[in-house]
């Protein structure tokens, strides 16, 4: 290996960049605006730039640099297409091919919520593991798989996407993704909110809730823990919904490890605690005592997760 590695993950609205040491130090971490403009023709020349930048102010020769490891949002085939990326204004684009041209460096990318799971797995919340599933909990529900180390990234490169796995027949509402009764729909922050809107609707149940205009997650897990008696029911809802997929994906890839991330995660035990209750309930015996974790990398895991993708 040589001396350093690039980590790299593409937001919407921000790319972050990490220059790694080859045995896994975070050296130093920088952020560039996502330019979205004209297709976002424009970010893989500004992250090019980044690096070069970067590596001009360090004094680093590209002859110390082992590669760039890169998070994107959207599928990724296991050579490096993106097929289609509605955030970044992308198309179909191999952008292994098209990163390496412009820096004169090695690439590999992956699905952005792949590698954050790939990153917990190496220095968050599934460190010491090698089979780790991750579930992050946000505006929607993302996930990595994790086999031997590896990303299941799939033909198509959906691998991992835990939030659109269906979870009732009845559901008349949408998806974002067009269809109807996704997982995303019940344990998102999003999808949290909704429920507690309608069972407010439905119920008499007092609650501190009712006292707030615009309910949160947050507000909902915090009533919660207080004992309030409607945001507990709110909660088990979520628990069960959670809790039954995740005994769905075991049944499939059997992990030693299920790490739970995103904002909602920041909630803590009590997501471990009613997810875990349910889980076991639903899961086939032999992965009943599968270990579930809260990640630790926050916002840096899809960098962590992108130098890990160089890193052997």
């Amino acid at each position: 290996m040589k001396k350093y590695v690039f980590g790299i993950d593409i937001g919407g609205t921000t790319i972050k960049m990490g220059l790694f040491k080859s045995e896994g130090i975070l050296e130093e971490t920088w952020e560039i605006p996502t330019r979205t403009q004209d297709g976002g023709s424009l970010i893989l020349t500004d992250i090019a730039n980044g690096i070069s930048n970067k590596l001009n102010e360090k004094g680093i020769s590209k002859d110390e640099i082992e590669g760039i490891g890169l998070g994107v949002p959207g599928p990724v085939s296991e050579d490096g297409t993106v097929f289609k990326c509605v955030n970044l204004g992308w198309g179909v684009i191999n952008v292994e091919k098209k990163l390496e041209e412009l820096t004169g460096l090695k690439v590999k990318a992956g699905n952005d919520a792949n590698v954050a799971a790939l990153g917990e797995m190496w220095k968050g919340g599934g460190k010491g593991y090698k089979n780790v599933v991750m579930v992050t909990l946000g505006t929607g529900v993302g996930g990595g798989i994790i086999i031997d180390e590896k990303i299941v990234s799939g033909a198509n490169g959906a691998g991992g996407e835990i939030g659109h796995i269906h979870m009732n027949d009845d559901e008349s509402e949408t998806c974002g993704c067009g269809k109807r009764g996704c997982l995303e729909q019940y344990a998102s922050a999003t999808g949290i909110v909704k429920y507690a809107n309608k069972l407010m609707d439905e119920v008499d149940t007092p609650s501190v809730l009712r006292k707030i205009e615009y309910i949160s997650a947050k507000a909902i897990f915090e009533g919660a823990k207080e004992g309030d008696l409607l945001s507990l029911e709110i909660i088990e809802f979520f628990g069960k919904k959670l809790g039954k997929a995740l005994s769905y994906i075991t049944c499939v890839c059997d992990p030693e490890v299920i790490v739970i991330g995103g904002g909602v995660s920041k909630a803590g035990e009590i997501i471990i605690n009613t997810v875990s209750k349910y889980y076991k309930q639903y899961a086939f015996h032999a992965a009943r005592n599968t270990k579930f974790a809260l990640a630790e990398l926050g916002n840096e895991a899809g960098m962590f997760g992108g130098a890990k993708l160089i890193i052997k």
